[in-house]
């Protein structure tokens, strides 16, 4: 049974998110200020994360940004607020998903069944590229699958799982224009009517990290009205 770790502090919606999710089969846990949530979440025994984002003591924010530090687990942040800063920075601190309040109970029993499959694909599809040893290199930037590790100049990019997947995939077909719809199905696993903004989100975080100006870059490139596309490899 899949075990999911709420936190939240509004007593009425605590409920009824666990309600529709034990309803549906999950395991469900509820606290109610952010301290504790952080102390439960870093135990590592959940398959997903419900986070309100506004939370006594610790907020949703900084227990996702300390969760991502050493762990891959699904998380989701909850808010009454509406303003996309909130939802870009939940999104650029690794959350996998974001809603708004109020929402449907059954979008969100929906989403986390949706997320935990995504991740456990992933889980299946690192085991897979471990398996085939395989190793992608573009100039100096080295991915190496085995390890799910990227190196630049012989020294290694931090990358969470989301960025590595969205780089991974990309430099796995160079030269191949993706939309952001395509990109968010593909690393997602969601139809491409979620929010969309995510891809542009990891695509900069990404850029950050690898390209020596974000810019200008000579990794992964805009092509204006259509997507992005990893650069195709040089001549010989």
């Amino acid at each position: 049974m899949k075990k999911i770790l709420i936190v939240e502090d509004d007593g009425l919606a605590a409920d009824l998110e666990r309600d529709y999710l034990e309803a549906s089969g999950y395991q469900v846990e509820v606290c109610g200020n952010g301290r504790e949530g952080l102390e439960k979440a870093e135990t590592g025994g959940y398959d997903l994360l419900l986070l309100d984002v506004m939370l006594p003591e610790i907020s949703g924010f900084d227990i996702c940004r300390r969760i991502r530090q050493d762990q891959n687990v699904p998380i989701i942040l909850v808010t009454a607020r509406t303003e996309d800063v909130d939802k870009i920075r939940g999104l650029g601190l690794g959350a996998d998903d974001y809603m708004v309040k109020p929402f449907n109970p059954t979008e969100l029993v929906a989403r986390v069944g949706a997320h935990i499959r995504i991740h456990e694909r992933l889980l299946s599809d690192k085991k897979k590229e471990s398996e085939q040893e395989e190793e992608l290199r573009y100039k100096d930037l080295v991915i190496s699958a085995p390890y799910r590790k990227v190196t630049l100049g012989g020294h290694e990019v931090k990358l969470k799982n989301r960025e590595y997947e969205l780089l991974h995939f990309l430099a796995s077909h160079p030269g191949m224009v993706f939309s952001k719809d395509t990109l968010f199905e593909r690393i997602w696993g969601l139809e491409a009517a979620g929010d969309t903004a995510t891809v542009t989100v990891h695509i900069n975080r990404i850029r950050e990290k690898i390209e020596k100006n974000p810019q200008k870059p000579e990794y992964i490139l805009t092509v204006w009205g259509a997507g992005y596309k990893f650069a195709e490899k040089p001549s010989v």
